[in-house]
């Protein structure tokens, strides 16, 4: 096997994680968002030093199999509203009703869409709708419509719109406008996920597909032999032209829910609830059985669409999470200081404290190894902001401040997954990303969670999730009602565009894993039942009111996978500490703890805090009570005492 390159793009910080036969190589960069292809690169380059020794990318390139890449670009780009105005011709006169149902959905619909709507009558004969259609464009295009989309309630009638626009329209013109086909993208029979999922895609797609190209033609000027991978949410991997912009929604956290279930497998655990805390958000999610929590039909920031989606909840509290004080209580984010300009102590010009700010000046920090030395910190722009922010409103002495910043923070987190841990204490918390493992003790503490789990990979781990995906597909359709044969011509025309996209992907079909699934959908677009295909189409006499059968083919082809084998530590080992550092306790004193190098330590070597864990690009905090012990692979199991 040669080189896998996995990289994970993130609001402040783009991690690269690379898989070889001599091991896992990782670097992390600041992501640079005025132009994302630059921190891509710049990421290449630190990993290639890494792995090779130097920073020209082109050796470790041209020994690469596979790329992947996940990006929260379209996730920003939907909570900035960056995007082409989108107009909606349709003939459903009441699906403003439908689509706009509560406070989030509305304000969605009138910062994207607007007024830019077109109600056409679609029963006219097809001299009048010709002449119906041609005008709706126009109207739309006047009023500043820059990408469309059409939604008839009939798919038949939604066809019918197409040949007009085909013939009246054609797509070679230089002033087309992009048109996008709901019944095209999206085999749902309800309008408002349907026309919701239309319109985000059109929405996140002009965005993405820029900046991906021009990642795609950078690589191939470095001579990369095979094509850049966009990671999906829905855990497969696809090529930029054979990927749809709404399934990078939210990748990256699947990535991390991919490795979650990977240590779950190893260890045993059989409940796991990841925390993937990053710089803006922190990012939720369960393993349960080494099974992924999915929603069938998905939500994006509330907005429900016709594609399932990990069930993982962002809530706003992350490393850059600006404190607040607010009618003297302390109030944590949800907006964030981002990269640019960072937390104070990054002397980007930072005026706002951050939990970074906090752990440097209450000494879990090092300001000297903060990114493995690749930045130093600076206490005095941390301690100035928190002073003057915190300390002073609040009418408290600087160390006073830190620790109720500490626990508002601690609490924030512990919030986004108390409701999801199990009342028998078999709950596991895996905590990762750069602020995971800072917080996870005091966060699991609050919510009555006994065991955390920090992978040695933790400050990148779900670049390194995204390795374990493979390429793939998913067709679906509405059979309800439907005869044998009917469902047979659907089979047939599923295994036709399966075997044109492998093809495009570069595989026959014949290499590849196809499941066949029949899905019962409850009225509210829950899964109800799945099983086999080959048990038979459900009678339909026994469906429940609202409920509908859907055919489903998954096509898969194998892509190679890092090996993880591992076993829980049973201690024994004394960990060795390689210095101490002055830490601000939770009972408001300062004193020496051990500096605990994870990279240094045997396996099962143990310890109990206080204590601070120095682990590849993260720190971990071992607060009074909580006993450590280190795996064979230098995973770290926390386990509280108390």
């Amino acid at each position: 096997m040669d080189y896998l390159i996995n990289i994970d793009n993130g609001g402040t910080l783009t991690d690269v994680c690379v898989a070889g036969e001599e091991g896992i190589f990782y670097t992390k960069t600041l992501t640079t968002p005025t132009d994302l292809s630059e921190c891509f690169f710049n990421g290449i380059k630190q990993a290639a030093e890494e792995v090779t020794g130097s920073n020209d990318p082109a050796p470790l390139l041209q020994k690469t199999d596979i790329i992947r890449y996940s990006s929260t670009q379209g996730t920003n780009a939907l909570v900035e509203r960056k995007g082409p105005a989108i107009g909606i011709l349709t003939d459903d006169k009441d699906f403003r009703d439908q689509i706009r149902f509560d406070e989030t959905t509305s304000e969605l619909f009138d910062e994207l869409v607007g007024d830019r709507v077109s109600v056409i009558d679609a029963t006219e004969d097809a001299t009048a709708l010709d002449s119906v259609v041609v005008q709706a464009v126009n109207t739309l295009t006047t009023a500043g419509a820059e990408r469309l989309v059409v939604a008839a309630s009939d798919q038949a009638k939604e066809k019918e719109v197409k040949r007009i626009f085909l013939r009246r329209f054609p797509r070679h013109l230089l002033g087309s406008v992009p048109v996008l086909f709901s019944w095209e993208f999206a085999a749902d029979s309800l309008l408002s996920r349907r026309l919701w999922s239309a319109i985000l895609n059109s929405f996140l797609h002009p965005t993405l597909e820029r900046f991906l190209y021009s990642a795609e033609h950078r690589l191939r000027a470095q001579k990369v032999k095979n094509p850049l991978l966009i990671y999906r949410n829905d855990g497969a991997s696809s090529r930029v032209a054979k990927s749809v912009a709404l399934k990078t929604y939210s990748s990256g956290p699947r990535g991390g829910l991919e490795g979650t279930r990977a240590l779950a497998e190893a260890y045993g655990i059989p409940h796991v609830l990841m925390i993937d805390v990053g710089g803006t958000t922190t990012d939720v999610g369960a393993v349960e059985d080494l099974r992924i929590a999915t929603d069938r039909r998905g939500r994006v920031s509330g907005v429900p669409i016709s594609f399932e989606l990990s069930d993982v909840q962002s809530k706003g509290v992350g490393g850059s999470s600006i404190f607040r004080v607010v009618d003297g209580q302390i109030k944590v984010g949800p907006d964030s200081v981002g990269a640019a300009p960072g937390p104070a102590c990054f002397g980007f010009g930072g005026q706002e404290a951050t939990i970074t700010d906090v752990n440097l000046l209450m000494g879990i920090l090092d300001p000297e190894t903060y990114l493995n030395g690749a930045m130093r910190l600076d206490p005095e722009r941390a301690k100035q902001v928190i002073e003057k922010n915190i300390a002073e409103p609040l009418g408290v002495s600087l160390d006073e401040a830190l620790l109720e910043l500490e626990k508002a923070h601690a609490t924030k987190i512990a919030e986004a997954f108390a409701d999801q841990v199990r009342p028998d204490g078999s709950t596991t918390l895996a905590a990762f990303g750069g602020g995971g493992p800072m917080s996870a003790c005091l966060a699991a503490r609050a919510a009555g969670v006994k065991q955390v789990l920090v992978p040695r990979l933790a400050s990148v781990f779900s670049a390194y999730g995204i390795s374990f995906s493979d390429i793939g597909q998913n067709f679906e359709a509405d059979v309800t009602g439907l005869d044998e044969a009917a469902v047979e011509e659907i089979r047939k025309d599923f295994l036709d565009r399966a075997e044109r996209y492998m093809y495009q992907e570069g595989y026959a079909l014949e290499d590849c894993t196809l499941t066949w699934s029949l899905i019962v959908e409850n009225a509210d677009g829950s899964e109800g039942a799945r099983h086999s295909a080959d048990q038979g189409l459900p009678d339909a006499g026994r469906l429940g009111e609202g409920q509908r059968t859907f055919l489903e083919l998954d096509a898969r082809h194998a892509l190679p996978h890092p090996e993880l084998n591992t076993t829980l530590p049973t201690g024994g080992e004394k960990a060795v500490a390689e210095s101490t550092r002055t830490v601000l306790g939770t009972n408001g004193q300062r004193t020496d703890v051990p500096v605990v190098v994870l990279e240094d330590q045997a396996p099962n070597a143990a310890g109990v805090g206080p204590a601070i864990i120095e682990g590849p690009f993260f720190t971990a905090r071992v607060p009074e009570d909580w006993e450590f012990v280190v795996s064979d692979t230098g995973d770290l199991l926390l386990n509280d005492r108390a």
